[in-house]
């Protein structure tokens, strides 16, 4: 390999030997100065080199980082995720028997970037029992940052990204008010510690309601059972006290309105939403709280119980109350991590529960006390959920009836991320 010096000297050899040798006036000469002429070329595309890379180096520090970070990184990015469960469930008699049960959790791609300031980000899921898109957008970052996005992407409310610590979420995502994906358009923006999101969204992600082969929970028709939402609009306004110190704290408010389309009457009802948050993350400690409302208000045909609407996701379906209160209360503390091989350990508890609108019935809970344990590719949650009278846990119900019991899964969720 040539060090700097090493092109000059070589070039002023040659340079000196063409002179020389062109004064001979023999043909054969000639043939060798041209040969000379090209050697000359490659020493000073040899120098160029040269120079340009010491500058590179020049830019770097002894490991070279500085160097890498003048690499442009890949426009668009393609990962996934693989991720495994190992359950205990205390009232379903065969995993009981069976000391828990394990299977596979879901296999996802992604697909994410930007190029020219086009932006796309997508994801696909498949599950042992169904295969869905989770979302897929395009989108255009403007010069101040702010962003427009149009496809199927996260409905803005209430605690963003989710609502909760832990792998299974709570209340807000089982009645479609939490990490809740539809088809439609989003503008947001940030102006210092203000946040700012407005959306609307022509129907749920599929635009086939009678489909529950999907990710996030929207009205499912079946059944007596016909709505659908429709013309949603979604504001969401935030401001963060102590922006960019060690002690932030979020405080917000969302509301969201749209109509409700009966398949059978062929009318519109409507429905609305509204939630106050707040999101402080202070040292090693997040605290979050969430209070909201929401009604159905669908045009039903005679006989129909308007108290209750179905929604649909993961295959299946339940009822939940048309008209509920819902409080969030989280707490989380990044533990410092003792082990050298284990990048991060968060420690929460998450608890939600559903306020229905109807005398005499009972309410839905759930809690969920766990540790989110991050190494390297590695992501795994371990917790322990107790609910009483929630979807998927024995009969309980989100709607009227169900049961005044406390069910607890014990779930562990074990993931391989790229």
């Amino acid at each position: 390999m040539l060090k700097r010096s090493e092109p000059f000297v070589l070039g002023a050899l040659c340079a000196g030997l063409s002179l020389s040798v062109s004064a001979q006036g023999d043909p054969e000469v000639d043939a060798l100065i041209e040969e000379i002429d090209r050697l000359k070329e490659r020493v000073q595309q040899l120098e160029e080199d040269s120079v340009r890379s010491e500058s590179v180096r020049d830019l770097g520090d002894t490991d070279g980082s500085d160097v890498q970070a003048t690499l442009k990184e890949p426009a668009v990015h393609v990962g996934g995720a693989l991720r495994f469960n190992i359950v205990h469930r205390d009232f379903v008699p065969s995993s009981d028997g069976k000391r828990g049960e394990s299977g596979l959790d879901v296999f996802r791609l992604n697909v994410d970037g930007e190029i020219d300031n086009i932006l796309i980000s997508a994801e696909y899921r498949y599950y042992s029992y169904m295969h869905t898109l989770h979302h897929g957008w395009i989108g255009y970052e403007f010069e101040d940052e702010s962003q427009l996005q149009f496809g199927v992407h996260r409905v803005p409310f209430g605690l963003l990204p989710y609502p909760a610590h832990n792998a299974w979420f709570g209340v807000p995502y089982y009645v479609g008010l939490g990490d809740d994906y539809d088809m439609g358009v989003k503008y947001q923006r940030s102006d210092g510690p203000w946040s700012w999101h407005f959306a609307f969204y022509k129907n749920e992600e599929l635009n086939d309601s009678s489909n529950p082969n999907r990710y996030s929970f929207d009205l499912i028709r079946v059944d007596d059972q016909q709505n659908e939402e429709i013309n949603q609009v979604n504001g969401r306004a935030a401001y963060t006290f102590g922006l960019g110190t060690a002690c932030e704290t979020e405080v917000g408010g969302s509301v969201q309105a749209g109509e409700v389309y009966n398949a059978t009457t062929d009318r519109r009802g409507d429905h609305w939403a509204a939630a106050a948050h707040m999101d402080n993350r202070c040292g090693r400690w997040n605290l979050q709280f969430k209070g909201m409302s929401y009604q159905y208000d669908p045009v039903n045909p005679a006989g129909v119980d308007n108290s209750a609407v179905t929604v649909g996701a993961f295959a299946g379906t339940y009822d939940i109350a048309s008209e509920a209160d819902i409080l969030v209360a989280n707490l989380a503390y990044n533990v410092p991590s003792p082990w050298e091989s284990v990048d991060s350990i968060t420690c929460y508890n998450d608890y939600s529960r559903l306020y229905k609108g109807q005398d005499g019935v009972l309410d839905s809970q759930i809690n969920t006390t766990g540790c989110a344990i991050g190494s390297g590719p590695l992501f795994t949650y371990v917790d322990y959920i107790l609910a009483n009278n929630m979807a998927y846990f024995g009969n309980g119900s989100m709607a009227g009836g169900g049961e005044d019991e406390w069910h607890g899964r014990f779930n562990v969720n074990i993931g391989f991320y790229w």
